[in-house]
């Protein structure tokens, strides 16, 4: 019903036949992926595809409200709804296949290792590429051919994950009691951490050369909170804190765009005629919003830059207020935690690492990227899962749901442990008789 709501509000922002076309073929694919996991994954939890189907849905709505107030040149009417469509349909195919191939959430655990040098792999390409190959907005972490643009680090971002879950499951004994005493806490030793700190450390310094922030956050603060799940031990959030610190720092002083950055998150207000622009647009559009906002095609979302991407949350604040934009979040809130429950409900350790790296995977991006438009942190660049314009992300979260649901499916369906057997009275067990003359040859 909430899905079915969403839609018939989207209808009624007056974008006309072309609107109710891409709604329509829209739900045509939601049915396939409704089909796909009623065929391959029928215990999942039923809550899962609803929140996705939903975010992805409204998106859709959105970017082509801003296609009709943002012409090309020539005059005619951009087609980024369209290409988004076809991103979802590549993207739904990409989620059945999945479901289809890996029947098993534990299978990935085999080529965790494989999985993290296909990982480095993908970060690497942009950065060996020459830079009309690969830079957009002077960050280089795309590959664009005629036309053709994807970002291999959505997709390396699961990989990495995959890598990393398999990983501390083969070494937890390690990390769980294996230590040094310090301040009354137990730090790890150096040597167990070697290959973790080498595909983390690597991972990062790619994505800093490329000048994507953004996304070493992101996968800095998903590998983090999963080596946390593993070990429960507060020292790796110490750890990981002095890291963030220490690198903050470095990227602070190692890059002019950071210093900007900082700069704007402190007062956009200041240089609002430069690089203030974009955050001060957004604030004013989600404070002309209110609490009910504008109404779908009522607001000017597109006086914020790259209001279909990095700033569509603005978008959201401004047509449908602070109760939309509330409405929104506690879908994803939705999303995440279900991730959580089919990652508790699992009993091997890799599908409760996996899914809880994946489930938080999607919660910690939402939250930077919300808190970076509402000034809460400084901007980062990222885009909001299911919801901004853009392939590589839709298809990369595409895949993270389908894994999130064959984690729940085999949650749901693993037979239950046997249970003990009663104990026997000695009275009722069964006894032999041996002879001493049999025990003496069996000696």
């Amino acid at each position: 019903m909430t899905a079915l709501a969403a839609l018939i509000l989207s209808a009624s922002a007056g974008s006309g036949a072309t609107t109710i076309s891409t709604l329509g073929i829209f739900a045509g694919l939601t049915l396939a992926a409704h089909l796909a996991v009623r065929r391959w994954a029928p215990s999942a939890d039923p809550v899962l595809l609803p929140c996705v189907v939903l975010l992805n849905g409204l998106g859709l709505v959105l970017i082509d409200r801003l296609d009709h107030e943002n012409p090309l040149e020539n005059g005619a009417q951009s087609s980024d709804a369209a290409h988004q469509l076809i991103w979802t349909g590549i993207g739904i195919v990409l989620f059945a296949g999945v479901l289809l191939v890996v029947r098993d959430h534990t299978r990935p655990a085999e080529y965790g290792y494989t999985c993290g040098l296909a990982g480095l792999g993908a970060l690497l390409i942009p950065a060996l590429l020459p830079a009309q190959y690969s830079e957009v907005n002077g960050g280089k972490s795309w590959i664009l051919l005629h036309g053709f643009s994807i970002q291999p680090g959505e997709f390396a971002k699961v990989l990495l994950l995959i890598f990393v879950a398999s990983f501390l499951v083969a070494n937890r004994e390690l990390f769980t009691t294996a230590g040094h005493q310090f301040l009354g806490m137990t730090f790890p030793r150096l040597r167990d951490l070697g290959p973790l700190l080498l595909v983390t450390a690597m991972s990062l310094l790619v994505l800093m050369y490329e000048k994507n922030l953004g996304f070493s956050l992101l996968v800095f603060g998903t590998v983090l909170a999963m080596i946390y799940i593993a070990t429960d031990r507060v020292s790796w959030l110490v750890i990981g804190f002095s890291m963030f610190a220490v690198g903050a720092t470095i990227a602070y002083m190692a890059f002019p765009h950071v210093r900007v950055r900082v700069e704007v998150w402190q007062d956009p207000f200041a240089t609002y005629y430069t690089s203030g622009y974009q955050i001060s647009q957004a604030l004013f559009g989600m404070a002309t919003g209110g609490l009910l906002g504008t109404g779908i095609g009522a607001g000017r979302p597109q006086e914020v830059p790259f209001a279909k991407t990095d700033f569509i949350i603005s978008t959201i604040g401004e047509e449908l207020g602070l109760i939309g934009l509330a409405a929104v979040i506690s879908v994803f809130a939705i999303l995440t935690v279900r991730g959580f429950v089919a990652a508790l409900a699992t009993r091997d350790a890799f599908g409760k690492l996996l899914g809880g790296g994946l489930a938080f995977s999607i919660g910690w991006q939402l939250f930077v990227v919300v808190g970076g438009v509402t000034k809460l942190i400084p901007l980062t660049g990222l885009t909001t899962p299911f919801m901004s314009y853009g392939g590589s992300s839709l298809l990369a979260n595409y895949i993270i749901v389908a894994l999130l649901i064959r984690i729940s499916h085999d949650a749901r369906t693993a037979p239950p442990p046997p249970a003990p057997r009663p104990p026997v009275a000695i009275a009722e067990a069964q006894t032999q008789h041996v002879s001493r003359r049999w025990l003496g040859k069996a000696q």
